[in-house]
């Protein structure tokens, strides 16, 4: 027992030349200490700037999802999450979101900026924000369908660039490395917590909406 726990601590504890956790030991830290599925995404192809390594041509979140193997193949079991990054180093960290593990709300990442910065200003507490080059990700509690139905229902209007990812959806999360470039934490979670504290999603919606709304974000670039 002993050297097993030894051997996971040294794991947890490497970290790429640039500070950051390699992807296995990020895994392992999401899948063991938060309990949140994981699995390995598809790699971004190494022939093509911005092209998947799936078989899909016009994959639209290339590198970033899951294939082979599927998303129910999601764990938080030790021993899966680590022969998976064994043989798979550099595959992305998959999110599995729902169930347990939180859900998120995305939008475009110019204005996910802007919408953060003013909600700053307000003093909303915010939880976990998960940042690409092209969305930025907020992370908050699960959510079912039918919740999120009535919630969106009840407003006059949502901008079509929200996406959500509850039940049966996925996010890449820190460190991957995608076609669109690196997944990094906008808004780490605090250092010392157990488990993130993640806010409510018509908490989120509400205070996104109005945001920009308030910041007057054009239409193309939402």
């Amino acid at each position: 027992m002993r050297e097993i726990l030894g051997r996971r601590r040294r794991l947890l504890s490497k970290r790429r030349n640039d500070g950051t956790p390699d992807p296995i030991s990020a895994a392992l830290t999401f899948a063991t200490e938060w309990q949140w599925p994981v699995l390995p995404g598809v790699a971004p192809d190494p022939q093509g700037r911005g092209r998947c390594g799936c078989p899909d041509p016009e994959c639209t979140v290339p590198g970033a999802h899951p294939f082979d193997p599927g998303l129910l193949a999601a764990t938080t079991d030790a021993r899966m999450v680590r022969w998976w990054w064994t043989n798979r180093p550099s595959a992305p960290v998959i999110l599995a979101t729902g169930g347990t593990a939180p859900c998120a709300v995305s939008l475009p990442a110019l204005a996910a900026s802007r919408a953060l910065a003013l909600l700053d200003r307000r003093g909303m507490r915010l939880g976990p924000v998960v940042a690409s080059p092209t969305r930025w990700a907020l992370l908050v509690e699960p959510y079912s369908m039918e919740q999120l139905g009535e919630l969106l229902y009840a407003k006059d209007f949502v901008p079509g660039s929200l996406r959500f990812h509850g039940e049966g959806g996925y996010i890449a999360l820190p460190p991957s490395e995608t076609g669109t470039g690196a997944v990094r934490w906008e808004r780490a979670p605090l250092p010392g917590s157990a488990v993130p504290w993640v806010p409510d999603v018509e908490a989120v919606v509400d205070a996104v909406v109005d945001a920009l709304t308030r910041t007057g974000v054009s239409a193309p670039e939402l």
